[in-house]
């Protein structure tokens, strides 16, 4: 399967991450089809404008729906991987959506697990 890495700065988001992936049907979705249950937070990676050319080619691949609810937004999930962890990284359709950040997640809180700040560069490999 065809992979792209991007390494990207990890940033503190507003939490409108962590709001999402706690709705039930999200979180249903995110089992079901990437396989884990989700911390209930997202890893926020900000990436270069050279590294952000590369969300592009994830915004035209044929990633993994999320069905979304009345109300809410769609978004695109792919499979993932994060210092040697299980991930996924999740594609908000949302009008006006940063196109230089990437959504991230994962069975346990990655901050924690990878030791992670603000600031510290990480590479995630996406498979597409």
């Amino acid at each position: 399967m065809p992979t792209i890495v991007f390494e990207a700065k990890v940033f503190s988001g507003n939490g409108a991450g962590r709001k999402f992936i706690e709705l039930p049907w999200v979180k249903r979705q995110i089992q079901e089809k990437l396989g884990f249950s989700p911390y209930f937070g997202t890893l926020n990676l900000r990436l270069s404008k050279g590294i952000a050319i590369k969300r592009v080619l994830l915004e035209k691949a044929e990633g993994i729906e999320v069905a979304p609810q009345a109300g809410y937004y769609s978004g695109v999930m792919f499979k993932a991987q994060i210092g040697g962890l299980q991930a996924g990284v999740i594609i908000p359709k949302v009008p006006n959506y940063p196109s230089d950040v990437l959504e991230v997640i994962a069975p346990v809180c990655l901050r924690e697990h990878l030791k992670l700040a603000d600031s510290s560069l990480v590479a995630v490999t996406v498979e597409v």
